[in-house]
């Protein structure tokens, strides 16, 4: 019996692994993600932090302020630690381990977006000329998943400033009429090749969560 070609091989392999892969689904452009994303942008050019923060999954924030005490912990120098700490408005790495992740993305935010560059007259011309287009938006995981494809456009003093977001959104498990922004759908995940006890492949529930966060 002659040996299967390369193209027959190929065709064997896409099934064997095809039950394995991620499944997802094109979703209505009046899917609830869609409204969020328009109100997340606004909270950003008005540089509502706080109620930005609301939008965001917390654990996600919650993983950037442990990210940031390790950073901190590690620093080589007093004068590295010195200034993150300033970035973030504290002066001793308690402060921070005492945030709560609201407070934390707000004092993140507020150093990246540097307040002090930025006039009301600004903010006004960026809002009144803002515009939150959602190209596409796919379901993953049984739609618990909602990705987001946005194109944004803004003046700012003599330009418009136009960019391609990918965004994410995860459905609150208690309230399913609740979404998140999920920033960690963004990192990179590990997935462990080997069977987990039960002789299960750990891969199986990857798209179901957030990238881990160690």
């Amino acid at each position: 019996m002659p040996a299967p070609s390369p193209l027959a091989r190929l065709a064997c392999f896409a099934l064997a692994v095809l039950p394995t892969m991620a499944t997802a689904s094109n979703l209505p452009p009046t899917h609830p993600t869609a409204a969020l994303v328009k109100k997340y942008f606004e909270c950003v050019v008005d540089q509502d932090w706080k109620a930005a923060a609301q939008m965001i999954l917390p654990e996600s924030i919650e993983r950037k302020r442990r990210d940031t005490l390790e950073r901190l912990k590690r620093a080589p120098t007093m004068s590295d630690e010195t200034a993150v700490l300033e970035q973030l408005g504290v002066k001793d790495i308690r402060d921070i381990e005492k945030m709560s992740a609201v407070d934390f993305f707000v004092a993140d935010r507020k150093y990246f977006h540097n307040p002090a560059s930025t006039t009301p007259e600004l903010i006004k011309q960026k809002k009144a000329s803002l515009k939150v287009d959602v190209l596409g938006v796919v379901g993953e995981a049984e739609d618990s998943i909602a990705h987001l494809v946005v194109r944004t456009s803004q003046e700012v003093v003599d330009q418009r400033i136009i960019e391609l977001v990918f965004i994410s959104f995860v459905q609150d498990e208690k309230d399913k009429s609740k979404w998140l922004i999920s920033p960690d759908m963004q990192r990179p995940t590990t997935i462990s090749l080997k069977p987990d006890d039960k002789g299960a492949a750990p891969a199986a529930d990857a798209a179901k969560k957030p990238a881990a966060t160690k």
